[in-house]
């Protein structure tokens, strides 16, 4: 499986909408291994938590009880939201805290849309 660079806030677009032109090759990994992130239902729920965390971030102490899994195993679906580029993940003492990149989910609906062309930088 292809491994995703972190990105920054300034690089959160992947590509045109769909339906702007056909997507290149490379395009088309890093749009699916985002979908592919977002496609499981835990990494699913997990970022949804996230969002709705108090300041917009939450620690990974406290999503082990609500998605009913072992910390190594949230934290494995954090690195993969992570590593596409959808959290930042903040250390703090000996947690680590989550937050969602700016434009990220908006970025991926801009790509997925069937009307013109939007801009995909956050």
């Amino acid at each position: 499986m292809t491994s995703l660079t972190v990105l920054e806030d300034s690089a959160v677009a992947c590509c045109a909408p769909l339906a702007a032109s056909p997507l290149s090759d490379t395009d088309a990994e890093t749009l699916a291994i985002r979908l592919k992130a977002l496609a499981d239902p835990t990494r699913l729920k997990l970022m949804s938590l996230v969002m709705a965390g108090a300041g917009g971030e939450a620690c990974v102490c406290d999503l082990t009880d609500a998605v009913t899994l072992s910390q190594p195993t949230v934290s494995h679906h954090l690195k993969v939201l992570v590593d596409a580029g959808l959290l930042h993940r903040d250390k703090r003492g000996r947690w680590a805290y989550y937050r969602p990149v700016p434009g990220a989910l908006d970025a991926l609906a801009s790509v997925l849309t069937t009307g013109p062309a939007a801009s995909l930088t956050a």
